[in-house]
């Protein structure tokens, strides 16, 4: 079968790799309909993650259940399933406390764990899903292929930006600014419109990024950065936000979400924070409650799915390139140079 493979920083490719097959009775066999490229997946290619061997890439996938292990109940062959970006038992202490993400068995698709054990990722024709059972959602019936996107979206990206509006405190009535225009960013911005948020100011300086934001219901955009943008923030919404939202993961993005935000206020941060040393006295001296990390996303997907279904949440429009999965390469590039936001490779051409 094809998979992408990512074979040192720099390196991407396109590769005739063994298909995957059941190994463990928890084990599901998924034949991916549709996939999407991350941030997270440029940092390795950047060399930002270790990449001790090659891995094969991705952690955003949907598709077929095809094959099943005798220990799994929930699922039946021939299901859709949607899978988050790390796999769960359901039963560890993290996980009954809602915390999916720190499940004490799981594994990260497509990245190296501490210990050098990598999961195959999910770019790529067929991928292997242990602990299926309490990792993969199942959608009801065959889903029509323009919902594919959407529903790609909740295995990371709008389930993060959910996350991220959460821990800012995002309610009915708030004003809110998303610090970040990127998939997540824009995801931000729709699960800030779902949760009741009166005044949504997006800062991008993408004339493509800033349409989209504003179709997505951003009601302001601010194009400035840094001290500059956050004073231009402070001066629209009378000395700064209570709800910022955090979703590029630079220190220079972390500086200008707290400068965005008023005294007493909420940030909630979910950007791959590469070489950010926390700036704790600027936070000290504003009183300000930092929150995020990880998206829980098995544990915030089903709450979302509904909202997919009946088109009432189209967080799909984020993927605004498309390529086939032996395209790959042309995918990884597109988005590193930001010629798109994010892309979708389609290893199989129906459901």
């Amino acid at each position: 079968m094809l998979a992408v493979v990512i074979r040192a920083p720099g390196d991407v490719r396109v590769e005739e790799v063994p298909e995957p097959r059941v190994e463990e009775p928890t084990d599901a066999l998924v034949r991916v309909v549709a996939a999407g490229v991350c941030g997270s997946d440029l940092s390795v290619l950047r060399g930002l993650t270790p990449l001790p061997r090659p891995v094969r890439s991705g952690h955003e996938f949907v598709g077929v259940v095809e094959d099943l292990g005798a220990g799994v109940t929930a699922l039946r062959r021939g299901d859709f399933v949607l899978a988050p970006f790390s796999t769960s038992d359901g039963t560890c202490p993290h996980c009954r406390r809602g915390m999916p993400i720190a499940c004490e068995n799981g594994m990260l698709f497509g990245e190296f764990g501490s210990d050098g054990s990598v999961l195959d990722g999910g770019q790529a024709e067929f991928v292997r899903v242990p602990l299926a059972d309490t990792t993969l959602l199942a959608v009801p019936g065959a889903p029509p292929p323009d919902l594919l996107p959407s529903l790609l979206a909740l295995t990371d990206v709008m389930s993060t930006g959910h996350e991220a509006a959460v821990h800012a405190g995002v309610g009915p009535g708030a004003t809110v600014v998303v610090v970040g225009d990127g998939a997540v960013g824009q995801c931000a911005v729709l699960a800030c419109r779902r949760l009741g948020a009166e005044r949504i100011v997006v800062m991008s300086r993408s004339p493509v990024r800033r349409r989209l934001a504003r179709a997505h219901g951003a009601t302001d955009v601010v194009a400035a950065r840094g001290e500059e943008g956050a004073a231009e923030v402070a001066d629209l919404l009378d000395g700064g936000s209570g709800h910022v939202i955090e979703a590029v993961g630079t220190l220079e993005s972390v500086r200008q979400a707290i400068g965005c935000a008023h005294p007493g206020g909420r940030i909630g941060y979910v950007g791959l924070p590469w070489g950010v040393t926390l700036p704790l006295w600027e936070l000290f001296g504003k009183n300000l409650t930092l929150g995020g990390g990880g998206a829980n996303v098995r544990a915030t997907m089903p709450g979302l799915l509904g909202d997919v279904l009946d088109g009432a949440l189209r967080p799909g429009d984020v993927f605004d390139a498309a390529f086939s999965l032996a395209d790959a390469p042309k995918a990884f590039e597109a988005m590193d140079a930001r010629r798109c936001v994010k892309p979708i490779l389609r290893p199989a051409l129906d459901l």
